[in-house]
C-alpha cells in the first residue's frame, strides 16, 4: 500500500511527516532506514507519524533514521504544529509524546511556511531525570573528551527535555570534530538511553552558537530540543541570560527558559518541502 507523507523541516532539520491518526501505521526498522538512506531512499533525519490521542489533539511518535524510537523532537513538534492547526480554530495545540505533553501555537503561517512556539515544559536537572547510569551533579559531569590529562572536551552540562542531552561548552565550535566526539559520547555508559550530544560557544549574554550531533541520526544541521538544553545548561552555568537565540548550523531557535514556572520555550519556523507517497 501507498500512504501520502509531506517533507518538511525545521532549520533543514528534516522529516517525513504521516497523519496516522485515521489508520495504523507501525514501520519494520528496516523500511525506515531504507526510506532514511540519502542516496538511494527519501531521506531523512527523523520519521514522525501524527497519532490519535485521548488526553491532547494528537500524539507524535518519532523514529530516527537508523529506526529507533525516541522521546521526541523540537523541531518536528514544531511541524506536526503547523499541520494540526490546518485542522482545527485551537489556539493552542496539545501534543502528546513519549517525552511528556507540549502544547504548540502557531505565530505565522501560509500554505507552506510558518513561524511556531511550543511549551517544551520543565526541564529534567536530576540525575536519574536524563538518565545517567550513576548519580552524579548534572551540572559539571565528570565526563571528557581526549587525553586524562589534556582532554580537549570536559565537564558538560546534563540536561532532559524529554530526551536526553549533554552540552559542553567550547571556545570555538567550528574547531570541533563533532563526527568524532559526538559518536564517541552518544553511546558512552554514563548514558544507559544513549544521549543527544552538544557543543556551545557562547557570543554573548544572549546568543549561543551550537553544533549537535543527534543519538540515531549523527550530525544534524538543527536540533530543537538541543537548543532548548542549551539554553538551559548556559543559564545554570550564569554564562547567559534565560532567554536568548541559538544558531545553529540551519539557523537560529529563540529560546525562553520562563522563570514564573520554569517552562521552556522555543520559537521558530518550519517549511513543507514536498508532498509524496510512501510505499511499504
Amino acid at each position: 500500500m501507498t500512504r501520502p507523507f509531506l517533507k518538511m523541516n525545521g532549520l533543514g532539520n528534516d522529516f517525513i511527516v504521516i497523519d496516522a491518526r485515521n489508520s495504523g501505521f507501525a514501520p519494520r526498522t528496516e523500511d525506515i532506514r531504507a526510506w532514511g538512506d540519502r542516496a538511494s531512499g527519501i531521506g531523512f533525519d527523523q520519521l514522525i507519524a501524527i497519532e490519535g490521542s485521548s488526553t491532547g489533539d494528537a500524539f507524535m511518535r518519532v523514529w530516527n533514521s537508523d529506526g529507533g524510537t525516541v522521546e521526541t523532537c523540537g523541531n518536528a513538534l514544531r511541524c506536526v504544529g503547523w499541520v494540526l492547526d490546518k485542522a482545527t480554530d485551537n489556539s493552542e495545540l496539545t501534543i502528546d509524546t513519549l517525552g511528556g505533553p507540549t502544547t504548540a501555537k502557531v505565530l505565522e503561517a501560509d500554505a507552506r511556511t510558518g513561524m511556531v512556539s511550543v511549551d517544551m515544559g520543565k526541564p529534567r536537572l536530576n540525575w536519574d531525570q536524563i538518565p545517567l547510569s550513576e548519580e552524579m551533579d548534572t551540572l559539571r559531569l565528570e565526563l571528557q573528551i581526549g587525553p586524562i590529562d589534556a582532554p580537549l572536551y570536559h565537564t558538560p552540562v546534563a540536561v532532559s527535555m524529554g530526551n536526553p542531552h549533554v552540552v559542553f561548552f567550547v571556545d570555538d565550535v567550528m574547531a570541533v570534530d563533532v563526527e568524532r566526539s559526538g559518536s564517541l559520547i552518544e553511546h558512552h555508559p554514563l548514558f544507559p538511553k544513549g544521549v543527544n550530544v552538544e557543543f556551545a560557544q557562547v557570543m554573548d549574554r544572549n546568543t549561543i552558537r551550537m553544533r549537535v550531533w543527534e543519538r540515531g541520526a549523527g550530525i544534524t544541521k538543527a536540533c530543537g530540543t538541543g537548543a532548548c538544553a542549551t539554553l538551559v545548561a548556559a543559564a545554570r552555568r550564569g554564562l547567559t541570560e534565560r532567554h536568548g537565540n541559538v544558531i545553529m548550523d540551519g539557523g537560529p531557535l529563540h529560546i525562553l527558559w520562563r522563570a514564573l514556572d520554569d517552562h521552556v520555550i522555543m520559537t521558530g519556523p518550519v517549511e513543507v518541502e514536498f508532498e509524496g507517497q510512501l510505499d511499504g
